[in-house]
Formats: C-alpha cells, sequence, structure tokens
C-alpha cells in the first residue's frame, strides 16, 4: 500500500515520538499504521508499506500485542494473522495508561512500600525516611487517582480534563478562604 503524504507525514511523526517515549519506532509506526487506516493488516502488508523486514515487524507487532494495543483477527479464506488495533483514541488513552502504570508506577510503589517496612529504614537519616515515606504518600494517592479516571467513561473523563482550569480556580479560591492554622 501506498502511504499519502498525510498518512506518511502522521505515521514517521508517531515512529519519533515512540522513541521519546521509550518505544521502539518501529513498534510506534506500525500502531499508526493500524490506528490511521483503522483496518487490520497482515504482515507482509505492513512490511510493505513501511519498508521494514519481517523479523524486524514481527517483534514490534508482538511488542504491541503484549501492551494490548493490537489484536489479531483473521479473514475467511486467508491463513495469515491480521492485526488491528482501536480506532478509539479514549480505549487507547486508557490501555497505555493502564499498562505503563503497571510496568513502570506499580513496581516503583511496592519497592518504596517494602523500602519502609525493612527493619533498617528506621536507621536512615530522619531527612532521608521523610523524603522516602514523601515520595511514597504521593505516588499512593497519584496512583489511586490515576485508578479512579481509568474507570470513568470517556465523556465524564473528557468533561474532567475539560474542567481542569475550572477546577485549579476553585481550589486557590477555597484555599484563599481556609484561616490560617
Amino acid at each position: 500500500m501506498e502511504l499519502t503524504p498525510i498518512a506518511r507525514r502522521f505515521v514517521v511523526h508517531w515512529g519519533e515520538m515512540g522513541t521519546a517515549w521509550g518505544v521502539n519506532r518501529t513498534v510506534a509506526q506500525i500502531h499508526a499504521l493500524l490506528f490511521f487506516h483503522g483496518r487490520a493488516m497482515h504482515a507482509e502488508e505492513i512490511c510493505e508499506t513501511l519498508t521494514v523486514a519481517r523479523s524486524n515487524a514481527s517483534t514490534s507487532l508482538k511488542e504491541l500485542l503484549n501492551w494490548n494495543l493490537i489484536r489479531t483477527t483473521h479473514v475467511l479464506g486467508d491463513r495469515r494473522d491480521y492485526f488491528e488495533t482501536s480506532t478509539d483514541v479514549w480505549e487507547l488513552f486508557r490501555t497505555v495508561v493502564r499498562e505503563r502504570k503497571e510496568r513502570e508506577y506499580d513496581p516503583t510503589v511496592r519497592m518504596l512500600r517494602e523500602l519502609v517496612a525493612q527493619p533498617d529504614f528506621e536507621r536512615e537519616r530522619p531527612d532521608a525516611q521523610d523524603r522516602v515515606r514523601a515520595t511514597l504518600d504521593l505516588m499512593q494517592s497519584l496512583g489511586v487517582w490515576a485508578d479512579e479516571m481509568l474507570r470513568l467513561s470517556p465523556g465524564t473523563l473528557d468533561k474532567v480534563l475539560r474542567l481542569g482550569a475550572s477546577v485549579q480556580k476553585f481550589v486557590r479560591g477555597s484555599e484563599a478562604r481556609e484561616p490560617e492554622r
């Protein structure tokens, strides 16, 4: 398949952004291609369109499957695997947030909890203990918030995002009215 200039720009840019996000360029480009076209494609078509080696595409497709960003599907009469992604940006956003939280964030929270629970932790300098506990508290709060946001419907989540500045004004207003302690 020949990419249009718009499709090419989208796929190339998404690949560049992928590297900034810590994702292999080909992984990001394959996902961008599937998303942009909104239809299932087999590996040979992906390789031909992006001019990537079959081994590179295969590895990239496995990574996308592991991230739950694509799924395998089949076409009647064709033995090949076809790959597709959601065309719902909210579903993709939630999948990325959920996967990154499980892979990166949650292990850090577990490690911090383990550190604080160790008897030797009390032997650390009090200021170091305070920083680690403050980090754990913040990360736990953010984790609870992220889980709550992931449970919201896309419509509600969109409204919450759009309320950002209003909430900030509301909170600042209530902070200004609070008596000092």
